[in-house]
């Protein structure tokens, strides 16, 4: 006679915990930096703000670098927090999945949008 003192624990969900946690906060901080950077861009120019002086901000190609960088760890931290919400609350596989698609494909145009935008200055 076997005795059963426990069941294995059947974990749902991808389990990725720690690994998210950080990447969230990099992503945080990454995008703080950038904002302080762009900040002091905007209050230490000369002269009025206008669409000559964003498009001269963002003209230099190692801010161009700098803000497509932005938008992917920003595309990447919103991906992180929608896929936990949709894990969390969702129950139906389905739907969930469905949801995710969904994100996906409106992040990828989000990126798409930004990289014309940025490229179009």
């Amino acid at each position: 006679m076997s005795v059963n003192y426990g069941s294995k624990r059947l974990v749902v969900g991808a389990h990725y915990g720690l690994r998210d946690w950080l990447s969230q906060r990099i992503t945080a901080a990454l995008m703080a930096l950038f904002t302080v950077l762009l900040l002091a861009q905007v209050i230490f120019s000369k002269g009025p703000i206008g669409y000559d002086q964003w498009a001269g901000i963002f003209s230099a190609q190692w801010m161009k670098v700098l803000t497509f960088t932005v938008i992917i760890a920003l595309l990447y931290h919103v991906w992180v927090g929608m896929r936990d919400i949709w894990m969390d609350y969702v129950k139906p596989a389905w739907l969930r999945l469905s949801l995710e698609v969904a994100t996906i494909v409106w992040l990828l145009a989000c990126a798409g949008w930004g990289i014309q935008v940025l490229w179009r200055l």
